[in-house]
Order: C-alpha cells, then structure tokens, then sequence
C-alpha cells in the first residue's frame, strides 16, 4: 500500500490516477486535466517534453547511473561547467544530490563546517524567516518556521539552533545586531515563500540581507529549489542579489526526474580546500550527479535558454494581473501575484473545502493547501489555459454563495 506523502491515510479521498500527460494537460481515464501547479512547481516546461525526453534516453542507452565516488562521466561534467557558466558571479562549485530537502541539508551543512574549519565553534546557529519552508528532513524542518509541516519537533522543546525573523528590515538588522557572533548562515526563500503561503516580500530586504552578511562575515543562502528558473520573473532572484551558497531543484530537471545541487561560491569552496582530511565535506548522495538526471538538465537549461523564457513569465503574470487583479469576494483575505505565481488567500480554510473536485469537473487539476489557493502554471501554457484556470478559481467563489 502506497503511504502518500501530507496526508491522513484513514480519512484520505482517493487520489485521481493518472494514465498520460503531455504538454500542460494530465490525464485520468475519464478527464484531461490543465495541470495548473505544474506537479509541485516543477514541470516547467511541460510533460513529455520531446528534447528532455530524448536526453534521457540517450544517456540510458550508455548507463544511466555511476556512483561519484572515485569515478565521474561526461553529463555531470557538462552539467557543472554549465551551472558555473550560468549561475551569476563567483557561484561556481556544485555539489549534487537527489533532491531540493538533501540539497538545503548540505548547503546547511557547508555553512557550519565553514566555520569549524576555521577553528570557530561558536558559529552553531542558523537563522531563517518565519513562514519558511526549506524541506522536511531534520535540519531542513529546523531552519524552516512552519508549524503545519513541521509539528513533530515541538516534542524537542525550544528551538535552539535556529532563529526566526520577519521580512522587514528593522527585524533583520535587529537580529544581526544580536545574534551575529553565533551565526553561521541566513537562509532564505528569496522573495517567494512557497509552501509557508505563497507569501512575497521586497528585494530590498534581501538587498540588506547582502550587506549585514557581508559586514558580520555570515554566509548568505539562497533557497531557489522553488523560486529559481523564473518563477518569481526573474531567473534567479541571486542575480539581482548574489547569495553564497545557492540551492536548485525542482524544475532543474524541468520536473522529468529527481535532482538537486548545492552551488557554492570561491569562498565557501576554499573553506574546505586543504591537505587536512579533516577538513573535507563529508557527504554523498548515492545517486548524486546521477547521469539521466544531469542530461535531463542540461536540455532543460537548453530549453530555457532558447525559448525566450522570461518574456514567457512576464506574459503570464500580465494575463493573471488581467484576471484575477480587483477580483473581491468577502472570503478572499489577499490576492498575490508574482512572475508565475499567483495565491488567492482566504480568511477561512474551509472555504476552500471541495476546490480540488470543483475544478476536476471543469478540467483543472489543482491542489490547495491550509488557506491558500495557488497556480504554479508550466511556461509552456496557452492563454486559453491560463484564463481557464482563474476563471476556474473565481467560478468557486461566485457559484458558491456565502451561507
């Protein structure tokens, strides 16, 4: 029996099954479905893609998977001199993984040894925002701040490892003032806090964030497992402020297959850099820098690159600006719209109760969470399909009267 993953078992709906998918569609064996959350944020190119698919095969027909210890291969190497290529300024080290949680895990983990290679133990806390979410393994859940994910650690008691701030500069600049001999990182979902409620915030936060990491010598980490490759509008909110460490995952692989990396800068690299044994990154993934994975997103880039991706996003938030900007239904608290993203939040969960079916029924597939109901759309989607989607989520509001 398949344990699924957010869930209660007992009392879960069954899931809809699905039979194909291509393009932004999914489908079960009755509906075809406008996948409007691109499969947790990362089929940003849509299903089935022909170029990736071929990738993947073509690599399978050599081998699809060596170990990295001791041994290396072409598409990992292609795909690291890639991502130093690509990635703004000195982001040119990239350690890999499986998924977005162990990638955050090792950028953690590379911010504390950082300093205990330089001798400095007294560098053991992380500090984060409230709201954050960075990934459900141990350390990930506490740097992230979200009770509904991460319940299970108040059997610990206080957090004692990490502290939580607000996205406001006064909050920031108090808590560097404070903490700043006792931290080794801040850690951030830049601009777009995803799984904490699609909640958004301004770059000159981070613009702030650059310059007390920078006086106080604590490293500065981005999180863009879900906001890099343009789903905030920009392709890397780091390219407007250059973290130390950045985390990819998700549409890395334009959704086809599991992969992550860890990208440090010169800095953080040479920190570990050294005769002492001691002193190296003791990690690895088994399936790090797996090569289906990695020719998966070398085609994936590819596609990006060619395809004019960010004037895709920009047209995308212009037409959901269209459709949902002065929308008002007394239940909705807050429409956000930022890039290829959009959350319509309610005062009330319940209100949200039945969504998934209601839009089943006219061919969307959506899935909201808590009090907030969002679209992830894929680049690739039509007008037609993207109006669908918020006609969809205003036909919720509107054909369903306040009791």
């Amino acid at each position: 029996m398949i344990w699924y993953p957010y869930q209660q078992m007992k009392t879960m709906k069954e899931p809809y099954k699905i039979v194909d998918a291509e393009g932004v569609y999914i489908y079960t064996e009755d509906q075809k479905l406008i996948d409007s959350v691109s499969s947790w944020w990362s089929v940003i190119h849509g299903y089935r893609n022909p170029k990736i698919t071929e990738a993947i095969k073509n690599q399978a027909d050599k081998f699809s998977h060596v170990m990295l210890g001791g041994l290396t291969h072409d598409p990992v190497q292609k795909l690291s001199a890639k991502l130093s290529e690509w990635l703004p300024g000195d982001l040119d080290y990239c350690f890999f993984s499986d998924s977005g949680s162990v990638a955050v895990e090792v950028a953690l983990k590379m911010a504390l040894q950082f300093y205990v290679n330089r001798g400095d133990m007294k560098r053991t806390k992380i500090m984060g925002l409230t709201h954050a979410y960075h990934g459900d393994t141990f350390k990930t859940m506490e740097a992230g701040d979200d009770e509904d994910y991460h319940f299970i650690l108040e059997v610990y008691g206080e957090n004692k490892n990490a502290i939580h701030i607000d996205t406001n500069i006064e909050a920031l600049e108090e808590a560097f003032a404070r903490y700043h001999n006792e931290l080794n990182c801040f850690i951030v979902e830049p601009l777009l806090q995803g799984a904490g409620g699609m909640r958004m915030y301004d770059i000159s936060f981070l613009k702030r964030a650059r310059e007390l990491c920078d006086q106080y010598d604590v490293l500065l980490i981005f999180d863009e497992v879900a906001t890099g490759f343009g789903r905030t509008g920009y392709r890397f909110v780091s390219d407007v402020v250059l973290p130390d460490i950045i985390v990819l995952g998700k549409a890395l692989t334009g959704g086809h297959i599991g992969h992550a990396a860890t990208v440090a800068n010169h800095k953080v690299y040479e920190g570990f850099y050294s005769d002492n044994p001691d002193k190296a990154l003791m990690h690895g993934p088994t399936f790090m820098g797996n090569a289906l994975a990695c020719s998966a997103a070398l085609a994936s880039i590819e596609l990006f690159e060619e395809g004019d991706y960010l004037a895709r996003i920009k047209h995308i938030e212009e037409v959901t600006r269209e459709c949902l900007e002065g929308f008002k239904d007394p239940r909705i608290k807050e429409i956000r719209i930022m890039g290829g993203c959009a959350c319509i939040e309610v005062y009330d969960s319940s209100v949200l109760n039945g969504y998934q079916q209601f839009a089943y029924e006219r061919g969307v597939f959506a899935r909201p969470f808590l009090s907030y109901l969002y679209s992830m759309v894929p680049y690739i989607i039509e007008d037609d399909d993207l109006v669908k989607i918020y006609d969809t989520m205003k036909a919720w509001f509107t054909e369903n009267s306040m009791p």
